[in-house]
């Protein structure tokens, strides 16, 4: 029972079969008128144009029945037995946080049906603050608590470093998890985590992240609605086949070997003679991947600070696309090739160039060229995909927040398609050209989002079940990569 007051949420599977029925009807549609419109061509651009479509819609079921087959792990006595004698050891760096998101993270960890056996706060090198304040309360009330708990202070050197600094400290660990400094987790998320564990081949899990502060800006809803739908989809049907290719950094868990035996390596990785600084959640992720399975555990929420300020979020973007340049690399460098994550990953670039060729076709050469007008239907066709996609926002319920609200941002649909393509598109393609430049790039200057008011908060208990849960269908046309799924501010 979660106590009221507490920020909570979890996925729901009402309506699941109902869902996966509208979604292959909505994909069969789409994909059929547009092979009519192609074939109308009567050429062998019309040929080609309906061999794309069957590509894409293809790709569509394959990732609809991929998504179908994930299936959390639940809790059961024999499995918490087991997790009970882990020693599960919390790693949470912090460089100009604000101190309200912070402490409410802090106190997030506190409330836990499962507490960590140790907490080890680093600050990286703060220039904003020292966090006197909350230290001392907090090592107080972790003492209090029975946790472990440490507070270091070190020279600013990174994210790595800070949570090297952490590692050192709690050798005794079986399992680490990785949190941000303004994650604020539910009540259950670190029972939820481990779950999976209970499988020896697991070695990462990726947490279920949503935004604490969606609701103060219509940037901030369409960011959630953008990022929520891709973990609930392209995330599930990589889980499905054992094979996340990124954790995110507001809440991932790893054994402790996987972090420990590559501590070296990750905390020197260079690219073109340069120090990489960022990407650390994928290298983790990729370290794992190349001992066994990763997996999502849906049920294990977490909540995070997400940009209100367009420039703040085109900095963040950046450098993440930048970071997914590097991980591309290394995953064709390492990964073998029987594994499914080493073709899962480059079936995303081919997507990627899909889509991106699919438009640049129908809007330039396709008219310039040989005098064809796109379909009408080529201009109304995203946003209804669009918004089937964003229905599967819909099946996570949340304690601070009503059915109205959540329908209200899956509404704005058609702004994250529009976002999508004509700002977030470009800037993913200039990150991968200028991919060696490897700074952090934001928060240099003190914390950008600030928890000014309390966040509106209800019981758990109030938490409603949507009546229909729909999958998000795969589509060029809305760039939805999990590769950009909250990975640290």
């Amino acid at each position: 029972m979660t106590d009221p007051g507490v920020l909570a949420a979890h996925p729901t599977r009402s309506g699941l079969m109902l869902a996966g029925a509208i979604t292959l009807m909505l994909a069969a549609a789409w994909s059929v008128q547009h092979a009519i419109h192609a074939a109308a061509y009567g050429d062998k651009n019309g040929g080609r144009l309906a061999a794309v479509w069957v590509v894409t819609f293809l790709l569509l079921l394959t990732q609809t029945v991929m998504y179908h087959c994930e299936r959390p792990r639940r809790l059961t006595p024999r499995i918490k037995r087991q997790l009970d004698a882990l020693h599960v050891a919390v790693l949470m760096p912090t460089f100009n946080e604000d101190e309200g998101y912070l402490r409410l993270g802090l106190e997030s960890l506190l409330r836990q049906t499962r507490l960590p056996d140790s907490v080890h706060v680093v600050d990286d090198g703060s220039t904003s603050t020292e966090y006197d304040t909350v230290r001392t309360w907090w090592m107080d009330a972790a003492r209090g608590a029975g946790i472990t708990a440490t507070w270091l202070r070190v020279p600013n050197g990174g994210k790595r470093h800070a949570q090297a600094h952490g590692v050192r400290q709690s050798p005794q660990a079986d399992i680490y998890i990785t949190v941000d400094s303004d994650s604020c987790l539910a009540p259950n998320a670190i029972d939820e985590v481990l779950i999976p564990f209970a499988r020896p081949s697991v070695q990462s899990v990726a947490g279920m992240v949503l935004a604490t502060n969606h609701r103060a800006s219509l940037l901030g809803r369409i960011t959630d609605l953008w990022f929520v739908t891709g973990q609930l989809v392209d995330r599930s049907a990589l889980s499905a086949m054992g094979s996340v290719l990124v954790n995110s950094g507001a809440l991932a868990a790893y054994r402790a070997a996987v972090i420990r035996d590559n501590l070296t390596s990750y905390l020197n990785e260079m690219f073109l003679g340069r120090r990489v600084m960022f990407s650390d959640d994928s290298m983790l992720t990729l370290y794992a991947l190349l001992r066994g399975r990763t997996v999502q555990q849906s049920t294990a929420v977490v909540f995070t600070a997400i940009p209100e300020k367009a420039g703040h979020l085109l900095r963040m973007y950046l450098r993440w696309m930048r970071g997914s340049t590097i991980r591309s690399i290394w995953r064709v460098r390492y990964l073998p090739v029987t594994r499914w994550a080493y073709w899962a990953h480059l079936l995303r670039w081919f997507q990627l160039a899909l889509g991106t060729s699919v438009v640049g076709w129908l809007l330039i050469v396709e008219p310039f060229f040989y005098g064809h007008v796109p379909p009408s239907s080529f201009a109304v066709v995203p946003f209804l995909i669009g918004w089937a996609q964003g229905l599967r926002y819909l099946a996570i319920a949340r304690s601070d927040e009503s059915f109205a609200s959540r329908l209200y941002t899956w509404a704005l649909m058609p702004l994250a398609v529009i976002w999508s393509w004509l700002v977030l598109r470009p800037v993913r393609w200039y990150g991968m050209v200028t991919c060696a430049k490897t700074g952090w790039g934001t928060r240099q200057n003190g914390a950008e989002v600030s928890l000014s008011v309390e966040p509106t908060r209800i019981s758990a208990s109030q938490i409603e079940e949507p009546t229909v849960t729909l999958v998000k269908l795969l589509d060029p046309l809305m760039d939805t990569n999990v590769e950009t799924a909250y990975p640290a501010r």
